[in-house]
């Protein structure tokens, strides 16, 4: 109802400003972000947001948050509004790790998605050229450069080396 406020996330009914994302955050994200688009629209698999796309996975208190990418899978897409916030979370939620972020701010990011729904989230973490995949039926699995991240059941078909999702960026 506020309109456009700059980017934010309304967490437990309280709004939560947060600052842009840098240059390597968005290059990582759009990396990961081309690839699940390609895959998804290739495959008639469902569709793929991207980041500051408002997903409701609470009420009363209202929580929305914004995945930096989100799958949301072809059986749900009848759902999807045509104005406002999905209702309940992506099938898979995509989160880039800034250097500002705590990793207990990450952490609680992750849970809720799980907690809401999601089947999946993916935290990517530049510095470390890492992606962690949290599923809500398995443990976390950590991939580094020379391994290949997979859609599982979630996205059929997906695969992407690491590497490539961090290959604009400079090495340390």
């Amino acid at each position: 109802a506020m309109g456009d406020i700059g980017r934010c996330e309304l967490i437990q009914g309280e709004l939560l400003r947060m600052s842009p994302g840098g240059f390597e955050h968005g290059t990582v994200a759009m990396e990961i972000g081309s690839y699940l688009a390609d895959h998804v629209r290739r495959h008639k698999l469902g569709i793929v947001t991207a980041a500051e796309t408002g997903f409701r996975i609470a009420r009363n208190p209202d929580t929305v948050r914004a995945p930096d990418a989100a799958f949301v899978a072809a059986a749900r897409v009848s759902a999807i509004p045509r104005r406002g916030f999905f209702e309940g979370a992506p099938d898979l939620a995509v989160e880039v790790v800034s250097p500002d972020d705590r990793w207990s701010e990450v952490t609680a990011k992750v849970t809720g998605w799980l907690q809401a729904g999601a089947k999946m989230v993916w935290v990517v973490d530049p510095p470390n050229r890492t992606i962690a995949v949290y599923a809500a039926s398995a443990d976390v699995r950590i991939l580094r450069e020379q391994d290949t991240l997979d859609g599982g059941d979630i996205i059929p078909g997906l695969r992407i080396p690491v590497r490539d999702v961090f290959s604009g960026l400079p090495m340390h």
